[in-house]
Protein backbone atom coordinates (compact mmCIF):
# COMPACT_ATOMS: atom_id res chain seq x y z
CA UNK A 1 0.00 0.00 0.00
CA UNK A 2 1.01 3.44 -0.99
CA UNK A 3 1.88 5.62 2.11
CA UNK A 4 -0.63 8.59 2.50
CA UNK A 5 0.80 11.71 1.44
CA UNK A 6 1.25 14.66 3.83
CA UNK A 7 -1.19 16.61 1.81
CA UNK A 8 -3.71 13.56 2.59
CA UNK A 9 -2.81 13.91 6.30
CA UNK A 10 -3.77 17.01 6.56
CA UNK A 11 -7.10 16.80 4.79
CA UNK A 12 -8.03 13.73 6.80
CA UNK A 13 -7.41 16.04 10.01
CA UNK A 14 -9.73 19.03 8.93
CA UNK A 15 -12.02 16.63 7.85
CA UNK A 16 -12.00 14.96 11.23
CA UNK A 17 -12.02 18.13 13.11
CA UNK A 18 -15.22 19.54 11.09
CA UNK A 19 -17.04 16.32 12.08
CA UNK A 20 -16.32 16.67 15.72
CA UNK A 21 -17.24 20.04 15.90
CA UNK A 22 -20.42 19.62 13.87
CA UNK A 23 -21.12 17.19 16.54
CA UNK A 24 -20.12 19.41 19.56
CA UNK A 25 -22.41 21.71 18.55
CA UNK A 26 -25.38 19.33 18.05
CA UNK A 27 -24.80 17.88 21.78
CA UNK A 28 -24.75 21.68 23.00
CA UNK A 29 -27.53 23.20 21.06
CA UNK A 30 -29.68 19.83 22.33
CA UNK A 31 -28.45 20.04 25.53
CA UNK A 32 -29.28 23.78 25.85
CA UNK A 33 -32.56 24.07 23.89
CA UNK A 34 -35.14 26.24 25.53
CA UNK A 35 -38.16 24.62 27.19
CA UNK A 36 -40.71 27.33 25.52
CA UNK A 37 -43.55 26.68 28.14
CA UNK A 38 -41.34 26.62 30.73
CA UNK A 39 -39.72 29.70 29.39
CA UNK A 40 -43.21 31.14 29.18
CA UNK A 41 -44.32 30.58 32.93
CA UNK A 42 -41.25 32.24 33.66
CA UNK A 43 -42.51 35.12 32.81
CA UNK A 44 -45.50 35.21 33.97
CA UNK A 45 -47.17 32.02 35.81
CA UNK A 46 -50.53 32.32 33.59
CA UNK A 47 -50.91 30.34 30.34
CA UNK A 48 -52.15 32.17 27.72
CA UNK A 49 -53.41 30.46 24.38
CA UNK A 50 -55.19 31.67 21.02
CA UNK A 51 -57.51 29.11 19.77
CA UNK A 52 -58.29 29.64 16.14
CA UNK A 53 -61.46 28.06 14.27
CA UNK A 54 -60.56 27.88 11.02
CA UNK A 55 -63.92 27.82 8.62
CA UNK A 56 -63.97 25.77 5.49
CA UNK A 57 -62.82 29.24 3.06
CA UNK A 58 -59.77 29.56 5.28
CA UNK A 59 -61.03 32.64 7.15
CA UNK A 60 -61.73 32.79 11.29
CA UNK A 61 -64.94 30.64 11.99
CA UNK A 62 -64.09 31.89 16.14
CA UNK A 63 -61.46 32.50 18.23
CA UNK A 64 -61.03 32.29 21.96
CA UNK A 65 -58.30 33.20 24.02
CA UNK A 66 -57.62 30.80 27.35
CA UNK A 67 -56.47 32.32 30.17
CA UNK A 68 -55.34 29.69 32.87
CA UNK A 69 -53.38 29.70 35.73
CA UNK A 70 -52.27 26.09 36.34
CA UNK A 71 -51.35 26.83 40.35
CA UNK A 72 -55.19 27.24 40.88
CA UNK A 73 -56.43 25.37 38.19
CA UNK A 74 -58.75 28.32 37.37
CA UNK A 75 -59.46 29.38 33.73
CA UNK A 76 -61.30 31.69 31.44
CA UNK A 77 -62.00 32.12 27.72
CA UNK A 78 -62.39 34.89 26.08
CA UNK A 79 -64.19 34.87 22.92
CA UNK A 80 -63.50 37.10 19.97
CA UNK A 81 -66.14 37.39 17.09
CA UNK A 82 -64.72 36.95 13.97
CA UNK A 83 -65.88 40.39 13.00
CA UNK A 84 -64.39 42.64 16.01
CA UNK A 85 -63.95 45.90 14.24
CA UNK A 86 -61.22 48.18 15.05
CA UNK A 87 -58.51 50.16 13.58
CA UNK A 88 -56.07 47.12 12.60
CA UNK A 89 -51.60 48.23 12.20
CA UNK A 90 -51.34 45.47 10.39
CA UNK A 91 -54.15 46.45 7.52
CA UNK A 92 -53.74 49.98 8.12
CA UNK A 93 -57.67 50.38 7.66
CA UNK A 94 -60.73 49.49 10.01
CA UNK A 95 -61.80 46.44 9.28
CA UNK A 96 -63.16 43.26 10.86
CA UNK A 97 -60.44 41.27 12.65
CA UNK A 98 -60.92 38.09 10.56
CA UNK A 99 -59.90 40.29 7.86
CA UNK A 100 -56.22 40.30 9.57
CA UNK A 101 -56.02 36.92 9.30
CA UNK A 102 -57.05 36.25 5.91
CA UNK A 103 -54.54 38.68 4.53
CA UNK A 104 -51.67 38.92 6.87
CA UNK A 105 -51.71 35.21 8.72
CA UNK A 106 -51.60 33.59 12.15
CA UNK A 107 -48.94 35.91 13.56
CA UNK A 108 -50.39 38.98 12.74
CA UNK A 109 -53.83 38.33 13.94
CA UNK A 110 -52.32 36.69 17.26
CA UNK A 111 -50.75 40.41 17.25
CA UNK A 112 -54.02 42.32 17.02
CA UNK A 113 -56.03 40.05 19.58
CA UNK A 114 -53.16 40.58 22.02
CA UNK A 115 -53.37 44.07 21.39
CA UNK A 116 -57.14 44.52 21.74
CA UNK A 117 -57.54 42.03 25.12
CA UNK A 118 -54.29 44.26 26.54
CA UNK A 119 -51.83 40.96 26.79
CA UNK A 120 -49.41 39.08 25.70
CA UNK A 121 -50.33 35.48 23.91
CA UNK A 122 -47.45 33.43 23.44
CA UNK A 123 -49.49 29.95 22.11
CA UNK A 124 -51.43 29.55 19.37
CA UNK A 125 -53.43 26.14 18.47
CA UNK A 126 -55.31 26.02 15.16
CA UNK A 127 -58.55 23.87 14.65
CA UNK A 128 -59.99 23.51 11.10
CA UNK A 129 -63.93 22.85 11.43
CA UNK A 130 -63.79 19.69 9.97
CA UNK A 131 -60.68 18.59 12.15
CA UNK A 132 -63.50 19.22 15.19
CA UNK A 133 -65.38 16.66 14.10
CA UNK A 134 -62.84 14.49 14.20
CA UNK A 135 -61.55 15.46 18.13
CA UNK A 136 -65.71 15.54 18.68
CA UNK A 137 -65.60 11.61 17.80
CA UNK A 138 -61.90 10.98 19.83
CA UNK A 139 -63.41 12.44 22.78
CA UNK A 140 -66.53 10.49 22.51
CA UNK A 141 -68.88 13.39 22.17
CA UNK A 142 -68.75 16.71 23.31
CA UNK A 143 -71.66 18.33 26.15
CA UNK A 144 -73.18 21.24 25.37
CA UNK A 145 -76.42 22.48 26.63
CA UNK A 146 -79.08 23.73 24.43
CA UNK A 147 -82.04 25.75 25.75
CA UNK A 148 -84.42 24.40 23.64
CA UNK A 149 -84.92 22.47 20.42
CA UNK A 150 -83.83 22.86 17.37
CA UNK A 151 -85.83 21.68 14.19
CA UNK A 152 -85.51 23.68 11.01
CA UNK A 153 -84.77 23.80 7.54
CA UNK A 154 -81.57 25.81 6.66
CA UNK A 155 -81.28 27.66 2.97
CA UNK A 156 -79.57 24.56 1.65
CA UNK A 157 -82.76 22.83 2.90
CA UNK A 158 -80.97 20.56 5.12
CA UNK A 159 -82.64 19.80 8.38
CA UNK A 160 -81.20 21.16 11.23
CA UNK A 161 -82.79 18.57 14.43
CA UNK A 162 -80.87 18.70 17.42
CA UNK A 163 -82.59 18.00 21.34
CA UNK A 164 -82.65 20.43 24.41
CA UNK A 165 -81.14 20.17 27.56
CA UNK A 166 -77.41 19.36 28.48
CA UNK A 167 -76.22 16.96 25.82
CA UNK A 168 -73.73 14.86 23.98
CA UNK A 169 -73.58 15.40 20.41
CA UNK A 170 -71.34 13.81 18.09
CA UNK A 171 -68.70 15.12 15.60
CA UNK A 172 -72.06 15.73 13.01
CA UNK A 173 -74.07 17.45 15.57
CA UNK A 174 -71.32 19.53 16.66
CA UNK A 175 -71.30 20.87 12.65
CA UNK A 176 -74.68 21.21 12.74
CA UNK A 177 -74.33 23.00 16.11
CA UNK A 178 -71.65 25.38 15.21
CA UNK A 179 -73.21 26.29 11.83
CA UNK A 180 -76.96 26.65 11.83
CA UNK A 181 -78.71 30.04 12.88
CA UNK A 182 -82.10 30.50 12.97
CA UNK A 183 -83.83 33.98 11.55
CA UNK A 184 -85.04 35.23 14.59
CA UNK A 185 -81.43 34.22 16.08
CA UNK A 186 -79.15 37.46 17.45
CA UNK A 187 -75.17 37.61 17.24
CA UNK A 188 -74.94 36.83 20.92
CA UNK A 189 -76.59 33.25 21.07
CA UNK A 190 -74.33 32.45 18.13
CA UNK A 191 -71.02 33.53 20.32
CA UNK A 192 -72.41 31.78 23.21
CA UNK A 193 -72.88 28.21 20.86
CA UNK A 194 -69.18 29.32 20.05
CA UNK A 195 -67.58 29.18 23.30
CA UNK A 196 -69.42 26.26 24.82
CA UNK A 197 -67.59 24.69 22.20
CA UNK A 198 -64.96 25.80 23.30
CA UNK A 199 -65.44 24.91 27.08
CA UNK A 200 -67.10 21.93 25.59
CA UNK A 201 -63.16 21.22 24.49
CA UNK A 202 -61.11 22.45 27.40
CA UNK A 203 -63.87 19.72 29.37
CA UNK A 204 -63.00 16.97 26.91
CA UNK A 205 -59.15 17.24 27.33
CA UNK A 206 -59.74 17.13 30.95
CA UNK A 207 -62.14 14.05 31.40
CA UNK A 208 -59.77 11.96 28.68
CA UNK A 209 -56.48 13.17 29.81
CA UNK A 210 -55.84 9.29 30.52
CA UNK A 211 -56.35 9.34 26.87
CA UNK A 212 -54.74 12.57 25.49
CA UNK A 213 -51.60 12.25 27.35
CA UNK A 214 -51.38 8.96 26.48
CA UNK A 215 -48.01 8.45 24.05
CA UNK A 216 -50.12 6.01 21.96
CA UNK A 217 -52.83 8.59 21.52
CA UNK A 218 -51.33 11.90 21.79
CA UNK A 219 -50.33 12.10 18.00
CA UNK A 220 -54.03 11.74 17.42
CA UNK A 221 -55.03 14.97 18.96
CA UNK A 222 -51.88 16.88 17.64
CA UNK A 223 -53.46 15.95 14.23
CA UNK A 224 -56.48 17.94 15.06
CA UNK A 225 -54.33 20.68 16.76
CA UNK A 226 -51.92 22.45 14.73
CA UNK A 227 -49.85 24.62 17.63
CA UNK A 228 -47.04 26.58 17.70
CA UNK A 229 -44.78 24.36 19.58
CA UNK A 230 -42.62 21.42 19.21
CA UNK A 231 -43.91 18.05 20.05
CA UNK A 232 -42.44 17.86 23.37
CA UNK A 233 -43.31 21.40 24.32
CA UNK A 234 -46.87 20.88 23.06
CA UNK A 235 -47.55 17.56 25.36
CA UNK A 236 -45.81 19.53 28.40
CA UNK A 237 -48.35 22.27 27.81
CA UNK A 238 -51.78 20.18 26.92
CA UNK A 239 -50.48 18.08 30.09
CA UNK A 240 -51.06 21.67 32.11
CA UNK A 241 -54.52 21.92 30.42
CA UNK A 242 -55.80 18.45 30.93
CA UNK A 243 -55.64 19.45 34.54
CA UNK A 244 -58.02 22.30 34.14
CA UNK A 245 -61.26 22.88 36.46
CA UNK A 246 -63.57 22.41 34.09
CA UNK A 247 -66.66 22.72 36.07
CA UNK A 248 -65.45 26.64 36.85
CA UNK A 249 -64.55 27.79 33.38
CA UNK A 250 -65.29 31.70 33.44
CA UNK A 251 -66.58 33.12 29.82
CA UNK A 252 -66.03 36.28 28.80
CA UNK A 253 -67.73 38.03 25.62
CA UNK A 254 -66.13 41.28 23.75
CA UNK A 255 -69.69 43.73 23.92
CA UNK A 256 -70.45 46.80 22.08
CA UNK A 257 -71.99 48.82 19.12
CA UNK A 258 -72.91 46.77 15.93
CA UNK A 259 -72.27 49.60 12.79
CA UNK A 260 -72.16 48.87 9.25
CA UNK A 261 -68.51 50.13 7.59
CA UNK A 262 -68.09 49.67 4.01
CA UNK A 263 -71.44 47.38 3.70
CA UNK A 264 -69.58 44.92 6.78
CA UNK A 265 -71.56 44.60 10.29
CA UNK A 266 -68.71 45.50 12.31
CA UNK A 267 -68.60 44.89 16.52
CA UNK A 268 -67.14 47.90 17.85
CA UNK A 269 -66.29 47.10 20.91
CA UNK A 270 -67.35 48.82 24.43
CA UNK A 271 -65.11 52.28 25.17
CA UNK A 272 -62.75 51.05 22.19
CA UNK A 273 -62.04 48.28 24.15
CA UNK A 274 -60.86 49.71 26.66
CA UNK A 275 -63.78 47.80 28.78
CA UNK A 276 -62.49 44.36 27.82
CA UNK A 277 -59.13 44.68 28.88
CA UNK A 278 -60.32 45.99 32.17
CA UNK A 279 -62.57 43.15 32.38
CA UNK A 280 -59.86 40.51 31.21
CA UNK A 281 -57.13 42.26 33.64
CA UNK A 282 -59.61 41.80 36.72
CA UNK A 283 -60.88 38.00 35.57
CA UNK A 284 -56.81 37.18 35.45
CA UNK A 285 -56.55 38.80 38.88
CA UNK A 286 -58.86 36.77 40.65
CA UNK A 287 -57.57 33.49 38.85
CA UNK A 288 -54.54 33.75 40.30
CA UNK A 289 -55.42 35.44 43.84
CA UNK A 290 -54.79 32.02 46.07
CA UNK A 291 -56.03 33.82 49.71
CA UNK A 292 -58.95 32.11 50.89
CA UNK A 293 -61.98 31.37 48.77
CA UNK A 294 -61.44 33.94 46.21
CA UNK A 295 -60.64 31.39 43.38
CA UNK A 296 -62.91 28.87 44.06
CA UNK A 297 -66.40 30.34 42.43
CA UNK A 298 -67.91 33.45 40.74
CA UNK A 299 -68.86 36.18 43.09
CA UNK A 300 -72.61 37.35 43.23
CA UNK A 301 -73.54 40.46 43.45
CA UNK A 302 -76.45 43.04 43.61
CA UNK A 303 -76.83 45.93 41.87
CA UNK A 304 -79.25 48.59 43.65
CA UNK A 305 -80.55 51.67 41.65
CA UNK A 306 -79.74 54.85 44.50
CA UNK A 307 -80.50 57.75 41.66
CA UNK A 308 -83.79 58.69 39.72
CA UNK A 309 -82.12 57.77 36.24
CA UNK A 310 -83.83 55.03 35.26
CA UNK A 311 -82.49 51.94 33.88
CA UNK A 312 -79.14 52.87 35.16
CA UNK A 313 -79.03 49.55 37.69
CA UNK A 314 -79.92 47.23 34.39
CA UNK A 315 -77.06 48.75 32.79
CA UNK A 316 -74.57 48.46 35.50
CA UNK A 317 -75.89 44.89 35.98
CA UNK A 318 -75.03 44.11 32.34
CA UNK A 319 -71.42 45.66 32.60
CA UNK A 320 -70.86 43.10 35.81
CA UNK A 321 -71.59 40.44 33.73
CA UNK A 322 -69.51 40.81 30.94
CA UNK A 323 -66.83 41.05 33.51
CA UNK A 324 -67.12 37.39 34.89
CA UNK A 325 -69.63 38.28 37.94
CA UNK A 326 -72.98 36.65 38.36
CA UNK A 327 -75.71 39.64 39.19
CA UNK A 328 -79.30 39.09 40.08
CA UNK A 329 -82.01 41.04 38.73
CA UNK A 330 -81.38 45.08 39.37
CA UNK A 331 -83.84 46.74 42.05
CA UNK A 332 -84.39 50.06 43.65
CA UNK A 333 -82.21 50.91 46.60
CA UNK A 334 -84.52 51.91 49.47
CA UNK A 335 -83.73 55.64 49.18
CA UNK A 336 -81.32 58.36 47.34
CA UNK A 337 -77.84 58.25 47.33
CA UNK A 338 -75.17 60.65 46.80
CA UNK A 339 -72.16 58.44 47.06
CA UNK A 340 -71.99 54.96 45.18
CA UNK A 341 -70.93 52.37 47.81
CA UNK A 342 -70.65 48.70 47.99
CA UNK A 343 -71.39 46.48 50.74
CA UNK A 344 -69.39 43.44 51.91
CA UNK A 345 -71.37 40.58 52.81
CA UNK A 346 -68.48 37.65 53.18
CA UNK A 347 -65.55 39.81 54.56
CA UNK A 348 -64.09 39.46 51.76
CA UNK A 349 -61.66 42.23 51.18
CA UNK A 350 -58.98 41.74 48.26
CA UNK A 351 -62.67 40.70 45.85
CA UNK A 352 -64.54 43.64 47.42
CA UNK A 353 -61.46 45.88 46.11
CA UNK A 354 -61.61 44.22 42.51
CA UNK A 355 -65.62 44.78 42.75
CA UNK A 356 -64.72 48.33 43.78
CA UNK A 357 -61.84 49.02 40.98
CA UNK A 358 -64.13 47.65 38.49
CA UNK A 359 -66.27 50.99 38.44
CA UNK A 360 -63.41 53.09 40.50
CA UNK A 361 -65.31 52.62 43.73
CA UNK A 362 -63.24 52.97 47.06
CA UNK A 363 -66.82 53.69 49.07
CA UNK A 364 -66.65 49.83 50.57
CA UNK A 365 -68.18 48.69 53.63
CA UNK A 366 -68.70 45.44 55.39
CA UNK A 367 -71.76 44.48 56.10
CA UNK A 368 -71.86 43.74 60.37
CA UNK A 369 -74.01 40.72 61.46
CA UNK A 370 -74.51 40.63 65.29
CA UNK A 371 -77.70 38.49 66.39
CA UNK A 372 -79.05 35.64 64.62
CA UNK A 373 -82.02 37.62 63.60
CA UNK A 374 -79.60 39.31 61.71
CA UNK A 375 -78.34 36.99 59.74
CA UNK A 376 -81.73 35.58 58.59
CA UNK A 377 -82.22 38.69 57.87
CA UNK A 378 -78.92 39.31 55.71
CA UNK A 379 -78.09 39.24 51.81
CA UNK A 380 -77.01 35.55 52.33
CA UNK A 381 -77.02 34.64 48.53
CA UNK A 382 -75.31 37.96 47.81
CA UNK A 383 -71.52 38.30 47.96
CA UNK A 384 -71.97 42.44 47.93
CA UNK A 385 -74.37 44.62 46.99
CA UNK A 386 -73.67 47.73 44.78
CA UNK A 387 -75.73 50.70 45.61
CA UNK A 388 -75.20 53.30 42.38
CA UNK A 389 -75.67 57.00 43.75
CA UNK A 390 -75.16 60.04 41.93
CA UNK A 391 -71.52 60.49 41.61
CA UNK A 392 -71.90 57.78 39.34
CA UNK A 393 -71.61 58.14 35.67
CA UNK A 394 -73.28 54.87 34.23
CA UNK A 395 -69.06 53.27 33.93
CA UNK A 396 -67.37 54.62 36.66
CA UNK A 397 -67.52 56.86 40.06
CA UNK A 398 -66.65 60.19 39.40
CA UNK A 399 -64.42 61.82 42.25
CA UNK A 400 -65.98 65.09 44.18
CA UNK A 401 -62.52 66.10 43.25
CA UNK A 402 -62.37 66.06 39.32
Amino acid sequence: MRKIRDEQKGIIFIAVMFLILIGAGVFFALSLRTDNVADSLDEDQVIRELFVFENYDGGVLFSSVLVYYPVTQRAAIVNVPSNTGAIYSSLGRVDAIEEVYKEKGLNAFRKEVADLLGMKIPFYSVIKVEDVTKLTDIFGGLRVFIPSPVDFENDDGNRILLPSGAVNLDGTKIQMYLNYRLPEEDDSSEQERYQNVMAAILTGLHEKSYLVLNSKHFSKYTECIKTNLEADDSFTLFKMICNIDAESIIKLNITGVNRVNDGKILLYPRENGGFIKTAVKQTTNMLTSTGGTQTSRIYVLEIQNGTSEQGLAGRTADLFRNASYDVLSPVNASGYYDKTVIIDHIGNKEIAKMVGEFIHCTNIQEEEINTEEEVENSSANVDFTVILGRDFNGRYVISSSK
